[in-house]
């Protein structure tokens, strides 16, 4: 305000004594509660409000008045110093996070309203004795550790600027910090405890697998036809084969019936990789006008072949282009869509061809997947043979209502035939619908049992999701039909396939399908309506 009277005082042409002098009397009088002149001058104290110009030879007559202004023009009173950063006080306590931080400063600018808190809330500065401070003082000793979290928080002193606990505040975030502990303890026991019990139960696992893998390879491979049927090898088979001789109990037990050999896939990859050139160089139009067979109409689904092998097992990423088994399923595909063009490219094939390669080489896995596609149910299903596939939806609703009669009254009521979850499930043996170390325990009992594993399998996920599609209506339950769980377990799935029994009226399943193809299509049309498209 005094820098504001210099320069207005300026404007109105006031000499430079007058408007210093004036400027002191200002501050003076704002100050002072009485007025610092004689009485033998004229002046009187005057508000700051008011405005009061004072000629030099008045002033001149008080040399108190005269001492005060130069004493404070010494001081340079009206001069403008740039704040310097006071370092933080070590005393006072901050507000510490995690360990040990900087103290926060005092940002109080005046110091009577600091006084007027420190009064109403004393802070614990120094060596000031009570009862918090030896409490605070306590905690602190107490705790052991720095807080790695900010639960410890409750346990620390509130900033200066706020109110300071009370004894029985204090106490209770100290009693609701130890029940957090302790609760975090016995979560923290809890998750130990179930590690420890997978860590048993792998170990245990990985021991069976190593004595299995010892007999596989010592006992069964060496003499596998006259093996392979006895209870010892059966029961072993149904535990799930070890990985390391998977792929070869697969190949013996598949078989070669077709009698491929590595030379002919050769062949018909060399001709896979032409017709991928001559893709790449031609129109589509002048491929169909070549194209003047049924031959050449289905090995033109070679091109599919590279839109489904992006969607073959998308979370492995080793399928897809750039990963490492890309080339290896695009080269089986390819050579078995030139092998048999009446069957060409399907889609659900590449899961298959997949599962295949990561158990077997190349030309093996060729030759595994012709001779297993071969097969009179996975035929009937890649060429779409209506009437067959008809009848086996007949023979699974068979075993269906004879194990799972309400389950069964439910789908009738909801009309949801087996077709619209059945055929997902065999086009691809169950590896796109379950997690693929499940899906692999499938196929070593289908390697096994045939065709009858693969309907049993479905008879037991419907018996171990059961109470789930009871609650469900027509939409719900074919939507989770079609996407299963991802977190499904192999025993649990297999404890429900082993208590469902493939026994209708003392008959086998392939008993009832004989007898199902035997009677036609009246059998057919009463029991399972047409799969849809």
């Amino acid at each position: 305000e005094c820098c504001d009277l210099l320069s207005m005082d300026k404007s109105l042409g006031t000499s430079g004594d007058c408007v210093f002098v004036r400027a002191c009397v200002y501050m003076l009088s704002f100050h002072c509660s009485t007025p610092f002149f004689p009485s033998s001058t004229s002046l009187r104290f005057v508000p700051p409000s008011s405005t009061m110009y004072i000629s030099l030879p008045d002033i001149c007559l008080s040399p108190l008045i005269l001492n005060i202004c130069h004493s404070l023009s010494s001081r340079n009173l009206f001069s403008r110093k740039p704040k310097e950063p006071k370092p933080p006080s070590q005393n006072i306590p901050g507000w510490r996070l995690f360990g040990k931080v900087p103290l926060r400063e005092n940002t109080t600018k005046d110091p009577k309203d600091s006084f007027t808190i420190q009064q109403e809330y004393p802070v614990k500065v120094g060596p000031a004795p009570g009862p918090q401070v030896q409490l605070s003082a306590a905690r602190r000793k107490n705790l052991e550790f720095e807080p790695l979290s900010t639960t410890a928080l409750i346990l620390e002193d509130r900033p200066s600027n706020l109110p300071a606990k009370s004894v029985e505040e204090a106490m209770r975030h100290k009693q609701e910090y130890d029940e957090m502990v302790a609760g975090a303890k016995r979560r923290e026991l809890k998750e130990a405890q179930k590690k420890k019990r997978q860590m048993k139960e792998r170990f245990k696992q990985e021991d069976s697998i190593a004595n299995a893998m010892v007999i596989w390879n010592n006992d069964v491979l060496p003499n596998w036809d006259c093996m392979r049927n006895t209870r010892r090898v059966r029961e072993l088979w149904w535990q799930g084969l070890p990985p390391s001789v998977r792929g070869r109990v697969w190949s013996l037990a598949i078989g070669n019936e077709l009698n491929i050999t590595p030379e002919l896939f050769e062949i018909f990859l060399s001709r896979a990789k032409e017709r991928w050139k001559s893709f790449s160089e031609t129109s589509s139009e002048n491929e169909t006008e070549d194209s003047g067979s049924l031959q050449a109409d289905r090995e033109s689904s070679l091109d599919l072949i590279k839109l489904d092998i992006s969607r073959t097992f998308p979370s492995l990423f080793i399928f897809q282009k750039g990963g490492p088994y890309h080339d290896l399923l695009h080269s089986v595909l390819g050579a078995y869509t030139c092998y048999r063009p009446d069957v060409g490219y399907v889609q659900g094939m590449s899961f298959i061809a997949a599962v295949l390669i990561l158990n077997l080489e190349e030309a093996d896995a060729f030759i595994a997947f012709a001779n297993l596609l071969n097969k009179p149910c996975q035929m009937a299903f890649f060429r779409v043979d209506h009437d067959l596939m008809l009848k086996y939806f007949a023979a699974f609703e068979v075993f269906f209502e004879e194990n799972l009669p309400r389950l069964f009254n439910h789908f009738q009521i909801n009309n949801l035939t087996p077709d619209l979850y059945l055929i997902d499930w065999i086009f691809t043996l169950y590896s796109k619908s379950l997690p693929l170390d499940v899906a692999c325990r499938v196929w070593d009992v289908f390697c096994r049992d045939g065709e009858e594993c693969l309907f049993r399998t479905g008879l037991g996920i419907l018996r171990l999701y059961q109470e789930v599609l009871l609650q469900m209506d027509f939409i719900h339950m074919a939507q989770f039909l079609t996407r299963l769980p991802d977190d499904m377990a192999a025993d649990n799935l297999f404890s429900c396939i082993t208590a469902t029994q493939m026994l209708s009226s003392n008959r086998k399943w392939g008993q009832v399908f004989s007898a199902l193809m035997k009677d036609g299509s009246k059998e057919i049309a009463n029991h399972s309506p047409a799969p849809r498209s």
